[in-house]
């Protein structure tokens, strides 16, 4: 008899552990943050933080902290149920949705974007522009190279004018926009 009561304590107890470790795992897996990004992937860990223009977060049973881009970003479910919208998709379908186009000019705010190819925007050298709408010029042209291409972000690589010999002039000035396309 002794030996049966202490075969149901242990089947009890066992039940018991059982049991402990699968509400543990069940607390775990309710931890977890899901980030969703446009491009339709989902990352799933534990958001550190969100900052102004990025996110910093740590894959799901991984120790090293990850940043990415809000803008690559549509929304984080946190693991406490709330849903926070972070950016929405900015759909660039042609050249005349330039206006569209994000210019960003820290490599922070790219990441988790993917790499287009390399676009430029100038006025010409013999211009009726001064500086300030010259600029402006340049900086549409940069967009429209990347709309034209369906790429509604740019990260600015290069932002100069060049002065001629009649620098306050009419015509003495050219802007020059490079930057690098990227896209969802």
């Amino acid at each position: 008899m002794k030996n049966f009561l202490l075969a149901v304590l242990l089947v009890f107890t066992s039940s018991f552990v059982n049991a402990q470790e699968a509400e543990a795992e069940t607390t775990k897996a309710n931890q977890i943050d899901e980030v969703y990004k446009h491009n339709g992937e989902v990352v799933k860990g534990k958001v550190i933080r969100v900052e102004e223009y990025t996110i910093v977060f740590i894959y799901d049973g991984e120790d090293t902290e990850y940043t990415i881009g809000k803008y690559a970003v549509e929304k984080i479910k946190h693991n406490s149920g709330r849903v926070e919208d972070v950016t929405e998709k900015i759909v660039v379908n042609s050249k005349d949705d330039w206006e569209k186009v994000v210019i960003l000019e820290d490599k922070s705010y790219i990441a988790g974007l993917k790499k287009g190819s390399e676009v430029r925007g100038k006025t010409g050298l013999v211009n009726f522009q001064t500086g300030n709408t010259g600029d402006k010029k340049a900086e549409k042209k940069l967009k429209m190279a990347a709309a034209k291409e369906g790429f509604p972000f740019i990260l600015l690589t290069a932002d100069k004018t060049t002065v001629g010999a009649g620098s306050n002039r009419l015509g003495g000035s050219q802007a020059i926009k490079k930057g690098i396309s990227y896209k969802y």
